[in-house]
């Protein structure tokens, strides 16, 4: 079954490297000649960044089938790198040869890589992802790695804010514990257990994306999870359409595959972009923040600081904001600080950003210029930061709108680089799964 695996797994196999570079030039010749390219993932391509698979030597599954605990470091979700796999899908999609991306993951690895949120499907949720049912507002969050929460099992491996409910909770529950701060209503993470449904827009474009594709890429799935493994089933199956699959074990689905590769994605990826001459770039963690000063009298002010995704939906990633003016720190959404000055003058405000550090990232400071011009405006910064010099770039964008026009200025601005969204849907009018007994997250 989907949530099983045998106490002695698949073989995993491993091609050899002139092989591999030879079927490497072969899916360079179907990308080349596609018209409508789309990939689908599993969890192995999140396996190297330390977010351990299901069936593999190690999987999840494999050592609960064997009766082991596991012995190896994983990485959590919130710290964890995206991969060569992750970022060379991102480079295709930019250049308009990676039409849509479907994913099984609910690591939001892809979406952190760069992968626009209109250009994927996450069929199983994100981790980080939390929406109000009454309202359909959405949010990013995420959790401090020590901050000692309780991870509900079927999220074993991740490190996220749904443990923020000071009541016990099944693993049906989906509620965060937190409100919305539109209309009050109860959010709640947006993962898809066994047994529960899959979100109806994510589920309609991906299977609209399968029946108008020439070529579908498999990277590290088992495809045994259904409906998702009907998704490259469709492509397949149609003549005139290629099916390429890269997995270290086999699939139900291998016979139907005009190319299959033994390897890693991470393998695979590094020689297909190499042919094709298109550099990987290296993981920057994209991130928006917007500030907003409101005057409440001719020299006393409020300014409030917000993250914010490239569609509009609202990002936690910072975890206090301070005011050199003012002894108060901001500790907690919305970060709102009071000061006293004369915009006519120009007034300049000193903000110390301190983040919640899942790659490090060193507090930063930002002078925001404040005029009578930009009375009761929105000004947006992009924060680069890169892990592996731990550096921050900042850039900024002055009087933006606000109100509704602020989101669609936001989602015309900065495109596909930047962090997690969400953009799975609501889950109604959805289609059922198979009901099972066991509940946990689908990242397979």
């Amino acid at each position: 079954m989907a949530w099983t695996a045998p106490k002695i797994p698949l073989t995993e196999h491993r091609e050899e490297s002139d092989v591999v570079d030879r079927k490497a030039q072969s899916l360079v010749n179907m990308i080349r000649k596609s018209k409508h390219f789309i990939a689908f993932t599993g969890a192995g391509v999140s396996t190297s960044a330390g977010i351990p698979d299901f069936r593999g030597p190690d999987g999840a599954w494999t050592l609960r089938a064997q009766g082991r605990q596991r012995t190896s470091k994983v990485v959590s979700t919130l710290q964890a790198i995206p991969t060569p796999t992750h970022m060379a899908l991102v480079e295709l999609q930019k250049r308009g040869i990676l039409k849509y991306l479907v994913s099984q993951n609910c690591d939001g690895l892809h979406r952190k890589s760069g992968i626009a949120p209109d250009k994927i499907s996450e069929l199983h949720g994100n981790s980080n992802r939390e929406y109000c049912k009454d309202c359909g507002k959405e949010y990013i969050r995420g959790a401090c790695p020590d901050s000692g929460i309780s991870i509900p099992p079927r999220c074993s491996h991740y490190v996220d804010f749904r443990a923020v409910a000071t009541y016990e909770k099944t693993v049906r529950d989906h509620r965060t514990g937190r409100k919305c701060a539109r209309c009050g209503g109860a959010l709640h993470d947006s993962i898809v257990n066994f047994g529960e449904s899959l979100p109806a827009q994510p589920q309609e474009r991906a299977f609209s994306h399968a029946k108008k594709a020439d070529l579908c890429l498999v990277l590290g799935s088992s495809l045994t999870v259904t409906p998702a493994n009907e998704i490259p089933e469709i492509v397949g199956e149609r003549p005139g359409a290629n099916f390429a699959i890269c997995n270290l074990q086999k699939t139900p689905l291998d016979q139907l595959s005009d190319l299959r590769v033994y390897s890693t994605s991470d393998d695979l990826m590094t020689r297909v972009m190499e042919k094709l001459d298109i550099p990987i770039l290296p993981f920057i963690l994209y991130r928006r923040l917007i500030i907003e000063v409101e005057s409440k009298g001719e020299d006393r002010h409020d300014l409030t600081v917000s993250g914010v995704d490239v569609d509009g939906t609202p990002v936690t990633f910072l975890e206090s904001v301070r005011c050199e003016s003012s002894r108060r720190v901001a500790r907690s959404e919305p970060f709102v600080l009071n000061f006293r000055g004369n915009l006519d003058a120009g007034l300049q405000v000193k903000l110390d950003l301190k983040f919640m550090g899942h790659y490090g990232e060193p507090d930063l400071e930002i002078i925001h210029e404040c005029s009578n011009r930009k009375r009761d405006a929105q000004s947006l910064y992009l924060l680069e930061y890169n892990p592996q010099t731990g550096e921050w770039k900042t850039s900024k964008q002055d009087d933006l709108p606000t109100g509704d026009g602020m989101r669609d200025d936001v989602e015309k601005e900065g495109g596909a680089k930047l962090i997690a969204t969400a953009d799975a849907g609501m889950p109604d009018n959805v289609k059922p799964t198979p009901a099972l007994n066991m509940f946990i997250d689908l990242t397979v």
